[in-house]
């Protein structure tokens, strides 16, 4: 029988075959379940990555794991025909490789990230490279569809649920200015922000104080918008100029 003899090719869609897929099938879906609950919790309290990125994780990781309790069925059952090397390996090296790919997709410019999701989707594309790779076209083709869903989606539902926004300022202070911290949580309590614990630092430089922090809404319809934010701060005393943005990206 050679690897392109209809028998051959048959043995991929085999009764054993599909009923392993659906093992498969189960474990994704409940990973992506799992992972977007974590991810929830990450979104709602305004950090980098969220429900999409965890969801993508999570599934990925399972898929590369669950095809490992089932080497008999690689390569549609052929696996003492086509195996020449242990291919554990050769995935092994797949992942790494690829992990080191996603990490240069992601930016940090202070306290803004990017390029998480991306990096997430690239290591869950090489999930589906491999489950091709080993025969398991039902399971490639399942976790093509809940990743391409997932950051399509995703995002949707992450706006739909109650979350926080948080927003990244740097503020640069006249010189001879001397702000104190209580005022300034005080008047972000005022426009429904708090300033998220251990992010707050100060730099000092020509004479003039630069303060970095991350304020975190106190409710997703409480807090005003960045652009609102910014018209406040551009009559504030002492503040000479500022940066803000969303703190996650």
């Amino acid at each position: 029988m050679t690897v392109l003899s209809s028998d051959a090719l048959a043995a991929y869609w085999s009764g054993p075959e599909v009923a392993t897929n659906l093992v498969v099938f189960m474990n994704l879906l409940g990973a992506l379940a799992l992972g977007l609950v974590v991810g929830y919790e990450r979104t709602y309290h305004g950090r980098a990555a969220g429900m999409r990125t965890y969801g993508l994780v999570c599934m990925a990781s399972a898929a590369l794991t669950v095809i490992a309790g089932y080497p008999a069925f690689w390569f549609g059952g052929n696996v003492g025909v086509s195996v020449g090397v242990d291919p554990t390996r050769v995935i092994q090296g797949v992942v790494t490789g690829v992990g080191f790919l996603g990490a240069g997709v992601i930016m940090k410019e202070g306290f803004n990230i990017s390029g998480l999701t991306t990096a997430a989707s690239i290591w869950a594309s090489c999930a589906i490279g491999i489950l091709v790779g080993v025969g398991f076209y039902a399971a490639a083709m399942l976790l093509t569809l809940l990743s391409a869903s997932c950051m399509m989606w995703m995002s949707k539902l992450e706006s739909w649920l109650p979350s926080r926004q948080a927003v990244a300022l740097t503020l640069r202070f006249r010189a001879g200015f001397e702000p104190r911290e209580e005022v300034l949580r005080r008047v972000a309590l005022e426009r429904g922000y708090e300033i998220a614990s251990g992010t707050l630092s100060i730099d000092f430089h020509e004479g003039k104080v630069e303060w970095h922090f991350v304020a975190i809404a106190l409710d997703k319809k409480e807090g005003h918008s960045v652009s609102h934010l910014a018209g406040e701060l551009a009559g504030f005393e002492g503040v000479e100029s500022f940066q803000i943005s969303h703190a996650r990206n």
